[in-house]
């Protein structure tokens, strides 16, 4: 696969058009390469260069959201795509997943969501700005084996905590782990408020969850 197709991917999300993304999607799959390839090579490359704008403030929240859009529907269809024998080994594993209550940053959560599908994880996304009882609640629901949360401000790191003792007073900590990501977030942090698995990046989330249950 050229290069160029990368390279477009890129463009596709710095210029938040969904047509284009799609139209790639649509080449790649039908040139028989491995669909996650555009994503790692393509449109995770972009979407990090967009974020890292944004934090700079050359890029505004509107066009960030957008392009967070033209990443997930690129993702999904990548994932659709991939061989059914394209599955993690060991048990099935069930994720909540969400960024914290007064969050909307929610950039690095469809990175890793993506991932974490791509590796045969059944995740529930749960969006952003999400409470602890609502995290809680839908795991139980739902059967997760983790929660995993993103938080990409400091004064939202708080809510990873209270989600710790949320599940230790509810009797839970334990039967469901728990995984912290985002940007102010640290392994000792992790350590400090009790959390199973710290991710830096979604390849690190899907390595600490497939080691988590082995």
């Amino acid at each position: 696969m050229s290069a160029s197709i990368y390279e477009e991917a890129v463009r596709a999300i710095m210029e938040q058009d969904q047509a284009l993304a799609m139209d790639l999607v649509k080449k790649h799959i039908d040139s028989g390469e491995n669909p996650m390839l555009l994503m790692e090579k393509g449109f995770v490359p972009g979407i990090n260069k967009i974020g890292n704008l944004f934090s700079v403030g050359k890029v505004f929240l509107p066009e960030l959201m957008m392009a967070a859009d033209v990443m997930s529907s690129a993702s999904e269809a990548l994932i659709a795509a991939l061989p059914a024998d394209h599955k993690s080994e060991g048990p099935a594993i069930v994720i909540t997943a969400a960024t914290v209550k007064g969050d909307i940053h929610d950039i690095g959560k469809g990175i890793g969501i993506a991932m974490f599908r791509a590796n045969g994880f059944t995740v529930h996304d749960l969006g952003r700005d999400v409470p602890v009882e609502k995290l809680i609640d839908t795991a139980v629901k739902t059967n997760s084996n983790v929660i995993a949360t993103s938080a990409l401000l400091t004064t939202t790191l708080n809510e990873q905590k209270l989600l710790e003792e949320a599940l230790k007073k509810a009797d839970l900590k334990g039967q469901i782990k728990t995984m912290v990501a985002g940007a102010p977030v640290t392994p000792r942090w992790a350590s400090r408020i009790g959390a199973d698995i710290y991710a830096e990046n979604a390849h690190e989330g899907v390595v600490g969850v497939r080691n988590a249950f082995q």
